[in-house]
């Protein structure tokens, strides 16, 4: 049965080029559940955009000599082309600076607002003594005074998880530039979280199914849930619409609020570009619809407690009651795909500090596909993984080019010296049966894993079926069956078969290539989308323009299942479809590549 699903894809601060360790936890894993969800012919909407508001776009601002609204135009296309460039399938990647979002965050904020879910209170906020600008929470760190893990930031210690304020932080400094930050009194709004502690904690209280990484974050969120300021003195975000705040220059929401009410006002913004302006409705406010929210572990906070919250209050539905807002009942998340950190050496990928293996560089390098295969299947998808280019070497050649490639190379080559075509087999022996149902028992199995978010299983079981192929024709020998016209062709015909059906489970994974292995077996057309950039009017701001990521995924022809392989479709010589890598690349990476520590 086709259903609705919703894919939220975390959103990039667009101050700098993204990572690898960015990918690894929202580009990658979202993208190899949404190509299969399309594949099994569920209804998907993937959305994401950039994040371009708050401190960190004026900082790099300031560095850059340039205007926030410039440094954010200049890093939202690097982005948005490094992820094209993934092949990440968005319907669409927009950007918070749009005027269709500034619409969604107020509404969403008024009925808060109404719902009594906001309320205004004097606190104490920090500044930069050097600069006069207001430091957010986020860029702040010190000792946590609950747990004393030294590096915990001002809105929450990523260590014991516990939310805090700046001001109790032992010895403050500034991420910044290192300083003291100077605490000053300062009226704004805050989100009253408590206010949502029952309804909140009971439906934390199902999600029993959910990755145990989040499970365990979530188990003590609601237990000591303080009101959270959504403001902050700042010139550059979303304006507040209430009297008394609306023309303040230095009062602008706080980034993390207008950020996560991204995911619904991009699927607004999908809506109204598609020609159908209600279509949004069928992913947020049908019950029977799943939404399936992708990040890394540090943002596990604001999608399991703060966007819920802010749903169930414009919803009406937090403690206090209240009536549903203007965009009728929005629906929770339906699962928290949070993945851990891609490391490298045991530390976080980190700009500053020089630790960083940017995405448009890799790409460059070694194309999509292998980053997508290592990140499948060695990625931090329950546990802090480290990036060594040695192991991504191992893997690429030995398992990617000589278990995947080979066997699409060898199986093609000797059907087109033999054949010249899909042979037409015979008589089939029970070998012959037994890899067959493998592979085609296999879309189950995968299948499975990949809509419960389970990517490393998933391609472990699909690359079982390759290596099963590859020790059925080393098996089989077909080359030694020239007086056996009959077996060969069967062999080889099962050979591709399998080949056929091992791509098809590939697909998710390895689009790219996918494409290629289609045209190998003799294939027409598209088999596996990609997402096109493109420049588009803003459509509510006269003369903005926004680029885009999206595209049009109803053509291609990859479908999740098993489909018999057309006799006496000609083949022609393949090609390679890995190139091997240098095994001396994996004890120094490439020249741009950072240095690894002893």
């Amino acid at each position: 049965m086709s259903i609705p699903v919703l894919t939220a894809v975390a959103w990039p601060y667009a101050n700098g080029p993204r990572h690898i360790g960015h990918v690894s936890g929202i580009g990658v894993p979202s993208d190899v559940f949404s190509r299969y969800m399309r594949m099994a012919g569920n209804r998907v909407l993937m959305v994401s955009g950039s994040d371009e508001h708050g401190t960190p776009i004026l900082v790099q601002a300031d560095k850059e000599g340039l205007t926030p609204q410039q440094t954010a135009d200049k890093y939202h296309r690097v982005i948005a082309e490094d992820l094209r460039g993934l092949g990440v399938t968005y319907d669409l990647y927009t950007r918070t600076t749009t005027g269709n979002h500034y619409e969604v965050v107020q509404q969403i904020f008024l009925a808060l607002h109404r719902n009594g879910y906001i309320q205004p209170r004097t606190t104490t906020g920090a500044v930069s003594p050097s600069t006069g600008r207001t430091l957010p929470d986020r860029y702040i760190e010190g000792t946590c005074p609950i747990c004393g893990y030294d590096g915990a930031r001002g809105d929450q210690c990523d260590n014991c998880g516990n939310q805090l304020d700046a001001a109790d932080l032992i010895r403050p400094r500034s991420r910044i530039n290192g300083e003291v930050p100077k605490f000053v009194e300062t009226e704004h709004l805050f989100l009253d979280l408590p206010a949502f502690t029952q309804t909140l904690g009971k439906w934390l209280s199902t999600k029993t199914d959910w990755r145990p990484n989040v499970l365990n974050f979530t188990r003590n969120l609601v237990d000591d849930m303080r009101p959270r300021p959504i403001t902050r003195d700042l010139d550059w975000g979303v304006p507040i619409p209430l009297d008394g705040w609306r023309d303040q220059p230095l009062k602008r929401f706080y980034v993390w609020f207008d950020a996560v009410i991204g995911y619904f006002s991009a699927s607004v913004e999908w809506a109204r570009r598609s020609g159908d302006k209600d279509a949004w409705q069928q992913w947020w406010n049908n019950p029977d619809a799943q939404a399936v929210y992708f990040m890394g572990k540090d943002n596990i906070t604001f999608h399991a407690q703060i966007w819920p919250a802010l749903l169930l209050g414009h919803n009406g539905a937090g403690d206090k009651g209240g009536e549903p807002g203007p965009y009728g009942v929005l629906n929770l998340p339906t699962e928290i795909a949070s993945s851990e950190f891609l490391k490298m050496s045991g530390a976080k990928f980190s700009t500053s500090r020089g630790t960083v293996i940017y995405l448009g560089d890799f790409l460059r390098e070694f194309g999509p596909d292998t980053l997508r295969y290592f990140i499948s299947a060695a990625g931090p998808e329950t546990q802090d993984v480290d990036f060594t280019w040695d192991e991504f070497v191992r893997r690429i050649n030995f398992e990617l080019a000589n278990e995947w490639g080979n066997l699409v190379n060898r199986a093609v080559s000797m059907a087109h010296k033999n054949v010249g075509a899909v042979p037409r087999p015979g008589t089939p022996t029970a070998e012959d049966e037994a890899l067959k149902r493998q592979a085609a028992d296999a879309f189950a199995t995968v299948g499975e894993h990949l809509s419960r978010s389970r990517f490393r299983a998933g391609i472990t079981e699909a690359m079982r079926v390759v290596g099963a192929a590859n020790k059925y024709i080393s098996d089989q020998e077909p080359w030694k069956k020239k007086d056996d016209v009959e077996r060969r062709d069967t062999i080889l015909h099962t050979a591709l078969q399998v080949v056929q059906d091992a791509n098809t489970l590939l697909t998710p994974f390895l689009p790219h290539s996918a494409q290629k292995v289609h045209e190998a077996l003799g294939g027409t057309g598209t088999w596996a989308s990609q997402p096109e950039l493109v420049d588009v009017e803003d459509l509510d701001v006269a003369g903005k323009v926004n680029p885009i990521l999206t595209g049009d995924y109803t053509a291609e022809a990859a479908r999740w299942e098993s489909t018999p392989i057309e006799v006496g479709r000609p083949l022609a010589k393949p090609t390679p479809l890995f190139a091997k890598l240098d095994p001396k690349l994996g004890e120094t990476g490439p020249e741009w590549a950072p240095i690894e520590p002893a």
